[in-house]
């Protein structure tokens, strides 16, 4: 069902037993050398004469090569440490070594030159089959999820992997395959087969997708590409008997083909607790050219500003807008549009309750806009500063924004009135709980204004939980 937050077959993973080995786990921080001594070895010259792998059994060699060669140019033996340590998280980084280990020896041999080095990297693979469960936070959902990964498939870095979860709203499973570039990991193809049954309350509606989809990511410069194509068969449901007409309307099955580009600048140091540094991702979407009876062009973007302040607090503003233009003069799906409100959006409003609605049931809209301002701050008095207390953060807010239908006869100064009608916006103060960098809580106490009828508030505390906010 299209609403404004991002969606994602992979798990979040915060708790519970994992039975894979996460490279990023096991990458560790060269040791430090003293001045003194960094300055004999990096006056010494050295010269690289042979990188060995050691314990290869399915990995391909030619995969390793692309990323173990910067070694062979290493000039002195400070060089050679730094490098190597580099080829070694760029190993980790493939996800088919459980374990890596570097060791720098002098050369032997009839052809070892007087300072020539040999950099043996000896590996330890994972195993052909791995499992796992855990648990996904979604945007004010959670689910429990068990998956099945067979990592390094055809021996250069492919991983197939299958996944189950069963959550609050969702149930799914799925079948993805990812294959990278050698020698540019970001560079890589996943091909998914997937099956969503989701449930939408807010909208006394059911929704069923069978699917498939490609999609290739790539960096290019300082910007980060997705280029996307899905085929889906969605059936539409009513979740109650009491559901609305306008949702009764809607049920039933139909086919969506799309492509959709997602274009991104990140520069930010954290992604839930940024101190420093701005977003700004970019999507497009275009139904219909390849298929299927949904046809429309849907675009949307994210911005987001952060800056230190004194006394480690920080300032962070947040915009998002979108738009879906119909096409061919058909009306828009309701599992298409756009959905605003909750704990992590405009706080102060139920979840997804701002907008077009029908006898209680919210039906979306094509076009919307939010905005945020914060300020984060470390807890009165710093308890468990360092340590656990750093988890936390002292939150004040203020949030605002609009959904609404367009009439796209009208002008963009018809539009933009519209848009500026009728705003809901709310402010309040709460506690925030980083878990990890992948997802964090929100315990707000807030006041909500601007209330139009038929939206549903949230005047008090408030509990949220995602991977994404405003």
């Amino acid at each position: 069902m299209g609403t404004v937050h991002a969606k994602s077959l992979d798990s979040i993973p915060m708790h519970g037993r994992d039975l894979t080995v996460h490279p990023d786990d096991l990458m560790e921080p060269p040791e430090q050398v003293n001045d003194s001594k960094q300055e004999i070895l990096e006056n010494k010259d050295v010269v690289v004469q042979h990188v060995n792998i050691q314990g290869l059994g399915r990995t391909k060699e030619d995969l390793l090569g692309y990323e173990i060669s910067d070694v062979f140019h290493s000039k002195n033996l400070i060089d050679v440490m730094r490098k190597a340590h580099i080829a070694r998280q760029r190993l980790l980084r493939l996800g088919i070594f459980k374990q890596v280990e570097v060791l720098i020896d002098t050369s032997e041999g009839t052809d070892a030159l007087p300072n020539g080095l040999d950099v043996t990297f000896e590996v330890t693979e994972v195993k052909r089959l791995t499992g796992s469960y855990n648990t996904m936070v979604g945007n004010n959902e959670g689910s429990m999820v068990l998956g099945l990964k067979l990592p390094n498939t055809f021996g250069r870095a492919e991983k197939l992997t299958f996944q189950f979860s069963y959550g609050t709203k969702e149930t799914s499973y799925g079948l993805s395959f990812f294959k990278p570039q050698p020698g540019n990991f970001e560079r890589n193809l996943t091909l998914n087969l997937y099956k969503v049954t989701g449930q939408f309350p807010w909208s006394s509606l059911k929704e069923t997708d069978k699917g498939m989809s490609a999609e290739l990511n790539f960096p290019l410069g300082v910007t980060n590409h997705t280029l996307k194509w899905e085929g889906v068969w969605r059936e539409l449901g009513c979740l109650a008997r009491s559901a609305s007409f306008a949702v009764r309307e809607e049920s039933g099955h139909s086919l969506k083909s799309a492509l959709s580009h997602t274009v991104s600048i990140d520069s930010r140091n954290s992604a839930i607790f940024p101190s420093r540094g701005a977003l700004l991702q970019i999507n497009q979407e275009l139904a219909g050219y390849t298929g299927g009876d949904a046809s429309f062009l849907k675009e949307d973007f994210e911005l987001q500003v952060n800056r230190r302040l004194f006394w480690d607090s920080v300032l962070s503003a947040s915009l998002w807008g979108g738009m879906l233009y119909p096409i061919g003069g058909q009306s828009s799906s309701i599992a298409d549009r756009f959905y605003l409100g909750g704990p992590t959006s405009v706080r102060g409003f139920g979840m997804y309750s701002i907008g077009p609605q029908s006898e209680g049931d919210y039906l979306g809209g094509e076009a919307y806009w939010a905005g945020g301002l914060h300020l984060y701050t470390p807890l009165p008095f710093r308890p468990g500063r360092g340590g656990f207390g750093d988890l936390f953060r002292t939150h004040f807010f203020l949030n605002a924004g609009n959904l609404c239908n367009l009439n796209y006869g009208d002008g963009p100064q018809a539009h933009l009135q519209k848009l500026a009608e009728c705003i809901r916006w709310s402010y309040g103060a709460g506690i925030v709980l980083r878990l990890g960098n992948i997802a964090r809580l929100e315990l707000n106490y807030c006041v909500p204004m601007g209330v139009q009828s038929g939206d549903r508030i949230c005047d008090g505390v408030q509990f949220g939980a995602g991977i994404r906010f405003l």
